[in-house]
């Protein structure tokens, strides 16, 4: 299927629909004495996670049945659909389940329709934070907070240093000296996709993930960050690619507007 500029800007309203949803569904659970599981990954999972994810698998079938879902837990569950070059949604119910059992508040709901390996659009929505973030059909950056009206974003170009936005939960040793070539007056901890948010609105240049990821944590904030004008590569600088045989992730670095401050 051929997806035309049409229907782009009505999925990527629905989308943040879909997203602020699920995370009206997270929120139901967040502050109940929930369990946690492990799934064969050796990563958690939480009623929170299904719920969100069974709602979201829900309405996209309603607004878009022709178009296959990747969501997490259903791909750890062995339900995969084909996908053989045919545009699909990358589903992440519930991103940063960790923030979430430890109830710090740093989780997200991340949703994205890719096309020939790209992501085209994407929303990420913060549940307790009120926050959306998106990307319209015309290339555009949104955020919305709370009731406010909606604004554009954009990536900032960086002065005299880099502020830098790091994994709260996986910062290791391979990050540090990856950063060490840099020149950098900030550096700020986060969880889940918002760290994509944070460089798509201009409050960081730099975020480099140097540890295991797959494509459904990625897909939603690689769309809005392009769409704000920055970039998402490789740690090669290689063009970063979606529907991969297993959906694993390389290492990736997430830019804001360059910079002499930045050597690449």
């Amino acid at each position: 299927m051929t997806i035309d500029q049409s229907m782009l800007n009505s999925l990527s309203a629905a989308l943040v629909e879909i997203a602020e949803r699920a995370g009206r569904e997270i929120l139901t659970v967040y502050g109940t004495g929930f369990d946690v599981r492990t799934k064969r990954d050796a990563s958690p999972v939480t009623e929170a996670d299904e719920r969100a994810e069974k709602l979201i698998l829900k309405a996209l079938a309603e607004v878009a049945p022709e178009i296959p879902v990747i969501a997490e837990e259903s791909v750890a569950e062995g339900r995969i659909p084909k996908i053989e070059g045919a545009p699909f949604f990358l589903v992440d119910p519930l991103d940063g389940t960790k923030e979430f059992v430890s109830r710090n508040g740093e989780f997200t709901v991340n949703i994205a329709l890719v096309e020939k390996s790209a992501p085209l659009v994407g929303a990420i929505h913060v549940p307790v934070l009120e926050e959306s973030y998106w990307c319209d059909g015309n290339g555009d950056a949104w955020r919305r907070r709370g009731a406010r009206d909606s604004e554009r974003i954009r990536c900032r170009k960086p002065g005299d240093g880099l502020v830098v936005v790091a994994s709260r939960s996986h910062r290791d040793s391979k990050t540090d000296a990856f950063l060490e070539k840099f020149k950098i007056k900030e550096q700020i901890s986060a969880g889940s996709s918002i760290k994509f948010c944070r460089v798509a609105e201009g409050a960081a240049d730099l975020y480099p993930r140097l540890g295991r990821t797959m494509e459904w944590d990625v897909a939603a904030g690689h769309a809005i960050v392009n769409a704000a004008g920055g970039s998402v590569t490789t740690v090669d600088n290689e063009p970063f690619t979606y529907g991969k045989p297993d959906f694993a992730n390389p290492f990736f670095v997430v830019r804001g507007l360059q910079s002499e401050s930045d050597p690449t």
